[in-house]
């Protein structure tokens, strides 16, 4: 029990609650365009531009870094939404095909870097537990940001989703990585399917809240990774939630 330090929990914690805030209404929206590996490869598409930076030998968390990644996620969002204009058929595959782009670019950039195996992991599994109350005050902007162009606004259709989804996703996955971000759209998603439409937001909000919370706890006493322990939590308690309904049905 030495390992619950809120101090480091409490950052962690209510990092998370801010990526779920803007990836929830995100996530089922990508259910619903039946686009599942969108998140994926714009993450990757962010992280292949922090690491673009950094290979140009801009500060890891200068504003240039955080103009490189958003730009390269916005472009990349752009790209996709053009995909989903002329190429619906056949969308998917070409998402993935960005995907392994991007890693694989990653990959060729880092080659040469003594720290290059460090900074990748870092990028897909995240750090969230060395999060500080400082860095989540950009969070803290660009989720209040997405959810009032997405809820008031309603800038969520064609390339508004694009573009908003491209935001949300560069700002969270250099805090929590590529791993959590993808874990954060689909699976809350994917447990509250099912239930009314008014309820299954509130539930995929649950899902994943809870899922960070223990998740943060278990791996602080076990000392196992943060991210890999929110992930398996997230799955398994959205898998006991929809045993449950199903066999209550």
């Amino acid at each position: 029990m030495e390992g619950l330090d809120i101090t480091i929990l409490g950052p962690a914690f209510i990092a998370g609650l801010l990526v779920l805030l803007t990836h929830v209404p995100l996530g089922h929206e990508v259910l619903k365009r039946g686009i599942i590996f969108i998140d994926l490869a714009i993450a990757q598409i962010a992280g292949f531009g922090v690491i673009l930076a950094a290979w140009l030998g801009f500060e890891t968390h200068g504003w240039e870094v955080q103009l490189i990644a958003i730009g390269s996620a916005v472009f990349g969002a752009w790209g996709l939404s053009l995909l989903e204009k002329y190429h619906p058929q056949i969308q998917e595959a070409l998402i993935g095909v960005c995907f392994i782009l991007a890693a694989t670019g990653s990959i060729l950039l880092l080659t040469n870097n003594p720290q290059g195996g460090e900074q990748l992991r870092e990028l897909l599994v995240g750090q969230i537990l060395w999060i500080t109350w400082e860095q989540l005050i950009p969070l803290v902007l660009i989720t209040g940001f997405v959810l009032f162009m997405w809820f008031l606004l309603k800038f969520n259709r064609h390339i508004g989703f694009y573009l908003l989804f491209a935001i949300a996703v560069t700002s969270s996955v250099q805090l929590v990585g590529v791993y959590l971000v993808f874990a954060s759209l689909i699976i809350p998603a994917l447990g509250s399917r099912g239930y009314p439409s008014s309820k299954s937001q509130l539930v995929a909000y649950g899902i994943g809240a809870f899922g960070y919370g223990f998740g943060l706890i278990a791996s602080s006493i076990l000392d196992l990774p943060s991210g890999a322990v929110i992930v398996w939590m997230i799955a398994s308690i959205a898998l006991v939630l929809n045993t449950f309904k199903n066999g209550r049905s």
